[in-house]
Parts: C-alpha cells; sequence; structure tokens
C-alpha cells in the first residue's frame, strides 16, 4: 500500500522553479557577451586542443553581435538570480531545511556509496534520506557557485568601482576565467541533474512540482 509524503516545501519549489529559467537566460546572456572577445581554449604543448567556442556554436544558437542585449539581459537577470539565491539560503537557514541539505562527517562515504550504486557495482538499496550524500554536495555545492558567480561578476563588472574585490579574486583575468568556469560548471551540473531526474522518475519530479512524493508503507517501516 502506497502513501503521499510531504517532501518539498513551498518555497523551496517555487525557488527552484524560478532558477532554472533565470539561470538558463544567465548563461544564454553570457555567451553573447563572450562571443565578443572569446579567448579561452584549451592548449596542449602549443597546439589548440579545442577553442571555447566554434564559429559553428554560435551560428547554430545564433549567439552572433548580440553584445549590447547580452548585457541588457544579463545585468537585469543577475537581480533575479541574486535576489531569489538570497531568499533560498534564508528560507532554509530560518526553516531548518539546511539540516537536510548540508553535508556532515559521514557525507563523503554516502555519497561514494551513491557512486557505487548508481554504478551496479553496491547491491544493497541506499539508505532512505531526503537528500543522499551526493546530492547534499552537488546541492550545496552549486549554492556555493552561485555566491562566486555573483562575486566574480561584480569583479569583472566594476573591476576599479571594487578594485578590491578584483584583487581578492586573482586581478581581472582570473576572475574572468573564474566566472567563464562556473558557468562551464553550470552546464554539467544541469546534464547531470536533469539526467539523474529521468533516471529517479516520474515520482522524484512530481515531488518538486506538488511536495509530495509516493512512498511504499512497507519501505517506510523498514527504514
Amino acid at each position: 500500500m502506497n502513501r503521499l509524503e510531504r517532501k518539498h516545501p513551498r518555497a523551496v519549489r517555487w525557488m527552484h522553479w524560478i532558477n532554472f529559467p533565470v539561470l538558463t537566460i544567465m548563461i544564454w546572456s553570457g555567451l553573447l557577451i563572450y562571443w565578443a572577445n572569446d579567448v579561452y581554449e584549451i592548449n596542449v604543448g602549443g597546439r589548440t586542443l579545442f577553442h571555447f567556442f566554434p564559429d559553428w556554436f554560435y551560428q547554430a544558437l545564433n549567439l552572433e553581435h548580440g553584445l549590447a542585449e547580452g548585457m541588457a539581459y544579463h545585468f537585469t537577470f543577475a537581480w533575479v538570480f541574486g535576489i531569489n539565491g538570497f531568499l533560498y539560503v534564508l528560507y532554509t537557514l530560518l526553516s531548518g531545511e539546511w539540516r537536510y541539505l548540508l553535508p556532515n562527517r559521514h557525507t563523503p562515504r554516502e555519497a561514494w556509496e551513491v557512486v557505487l550504486h548508481d554504478l551496479k557495482l553496491r547491491k544493497t538499496p541506499l539508505p532512505k534520506a531526503k537528500f543522499n550524500g551526493a546530492q547534499r554536495l552537488a546541492y550545496t555545492g552549486v549554492i556555493l557557485m552561485g555566491a562566486l558567480s555573483l562575486l566574480t561578476g561584480l569583479a569583472i563588472y566594476k573591476p576599479t568601482q571594487l578594485a578590491w574585490l578584483t584583487f581578492l579574486l586573482g586581478g581581472y583575468a582570473w576572475a574572468r576565467v573564474e566566472h567563464f568556469a562556473l558557468t562551464i560548471g553550470y552546464v554539467l551540473f544541469f546534464v547531470i541533474h536533469i539526467s539523474q531526474v529521468i533516471r529517479a522518475g516520474w515520482n522524484n519530479f512530481r515531488a518538486m512540482v506538488t511536495g509530495y512524493e509516493l512512498v511504499a508503507e512497507e519501505a517506510k517501516v523498514n527504514a
């Protein structure tokens, strides 16, 4: 017999679904800005293995000649991104949700068990918890990435007015590298997160939409 069990509070769900399109717009507008000075590439022995990004990439996504548009969108939605992130952190602190989210001394071991389970190398089921070890590391990490994105973004936007911040981040060039690397990190997070959601199935997705997941009574008793 199954029952519906509360999993995600309404505030968390709202801020999650707000953040998804906002971050997507931030990445898109950031690429419009980056196109004007796309200097990063992977070199080995003086040979370029990959340039961020090839011309066909910009053409396919219509990212060429959009610097002004990109800056307008980027700076506008940065406010939404920052405010939404601040409210999320504030809510988790005040509501006590941070207890389920922050890593603890058991988290590295639990995360490794999740990896072994996903690779089919661990046969026993994972302990029942709101967030497993891998999720705790990933979700806490992406919150820290958001804070760093705002700081590095401010440093490269106002390098003179915020010279102290730019200096702490290693200078303008390094702050720009860090900002770019964080963007790549978001894309990788998106790919892994969405693939894991698909793998977990409809019940897990529904929990982030409605706030409730379907739980087997027998599994709940044994947990």
